[in-house]
């Protein structure tokens, strides 16, 4: 397959020749200590440790982290540049998307203390980090969460269960949303730093048999009398949960939305190419109009979504990204990553349905986006609230 670029044929706005030189850089990482080992890490349900490490030597962790807390010292252009390649080589499987989201809610919510402690450590793959938001019974209502915090002598007792974490089976560092005060509704709620090692009272339950994206590490978590100290209130403040979730949900989703227009432009050029060469009735399935059309229809929403998500790129990097335009990227690209896969897989025929074809393993790992991250409906309800 071709190398890939964006649908434009040309560079996005927000590139320049430095970013040029890391695109490079990690798609070389990418092709060398990813590709290889998709299904190796499908069968074992996660990605090795080891990789982290990789990452972490190779400084793509938290890219957009300031040096004075170990990161790169890059923009979020430098981070989407990491992400557009994992989606370039139809990885799934690591999880560095909500690791780089945790970091970010230490970095703009944290205490000095707490960025000290963990940003060197995540950025260098020391530690892998997760989120612990949804429950058996709380999914995108997240005032509905039931576990809960008490203060102890010498720190929080926390107790609950926690189910679809990515990157559960792994992480070190977990930022897990509680309530500190059960009877004050959205103010009760706070975010916890836990760590795991020697966390007697911390459980990971099995790793999640899903439908696809099957080597990312998606688990349900259970805490009885989990222990965390005092100071690991994220901000140092607790009843903040909520307002912290709601500033830091913008970044997670506009991230969704760049992986997703990098599928997107993957599954064109990989149905392309697979139409270019396959032949019935006497000619190619490039030369039968029905073909062409559709190709013209994904190549147009490809464009826009593109263009779209190239200035979700440049706002976030400014920091002018909102929670509305965030929650159109997510519902708009993943709606359409997985109509423009459902109509490539179509183009590939019965060889779109075998999981040999990357487009089968797209198709099946794409569904999910509609819903992590806040599902779709949430999104669109946010923007309904802004008309």
């Amino acid at each position: 397959m071709a190398a890939l670029m964006n649908v434009t044929g040309k560079a996005s706005s927000w590139m320049t020749p430095e970013l040029e030189d890391l695109r490079d850089a990690v798609r070389r990482f990418v092709d060398s200590e990813i590709v290889p080992n998709q299904e190796r890490w499908r069968k074992q349900q996660h990605v090795d440790r080891a990789l982290w490490h990789k990452g972490g030597e190779m400084g793509i962790l938290c890219a957009d982290i300031p040096e004075q807390y170990g990161g790169s010292g890059g923009t979020f252009a430098h981070q989407s540049v990491v992400f557009e390649e994992l989606g370039y080589a139809g990885d799934m499987a690591f999880g560095i998307h909500v690791h780089a989201i945790v970091a970010h809610y230490i970095l703009n919510q944290g205490t000095e203390a707490q960025k000290q402690t963990y940003l060197p450590r995540l950025a260098n793959g020391d530690m892998i980090a997760a989120i612990a938001m949804s429950e058996p019974g709380a999914g995108s209502d997240l005032k509905g969460i039931r576990t809960t915090a008490v203060r102890g002598p010498d720190g929080y007792q926390v107790n609950g269960s926690k189910t679809f974490i990515s990157n559960g089976y792994l992480a070190d560092l977990i930022a897990v949303v509680v309530k500190t005060d059960p009877q004050a509704g959205a103010k009760g709620v706070s975010l916890l730093l836990l760590e795991t090692k020697d966390n007697p009272g911390f459980r990971v339950g099995r790793i999640l048999e899903k439908v696809g994206q099957k080597g990312q590490d998606t688990c349900e978590l259970f805490f009885d009398n989990a222990h965390v100290p005092f100071e690991n209130v994220l901000g140092g403040v607790e009843g903040q949960g909520f307002a912290q979730l709601m500033t830091e949900l913008p970044y997670e989703r506009t991230i969704l939305g760049v992986s997703g227009v990098a599928a997107i432009e993957r599954a064109l050029q990989l149905t392309v190419e697979h139409t270019r060469e396959r032949k019935a009735f006497g000619q190619t399935l490039m030369d039968m109009q029905n073909t062409r059309f559709v190709l013209a229809e994904i190549k147009t929403e490809a464009t826009i979504a593109r263009i779209f998500i190239d200035r979700c790129i440049e706002d976030t990097i400014a920091g002018d990204m909102d929670t509305v335009r965030a929650s159109m990227a997510k519902y708009w690209i993943s709606d359409l990553q997985c109509k423009v896969i459902d109509q490539c897989v179509q183009l590939f025929g019965g060889y779109g349905y075998m999981l040999e074809y990357p487009i089968a393993q797209m198709y099946v790992d794409a569904r999910v986006q509609r819903i992590y991250g806040g599902a779709n409906e949430i999104m669109k309800e946010i923007i309904a609230r802004s008309l």
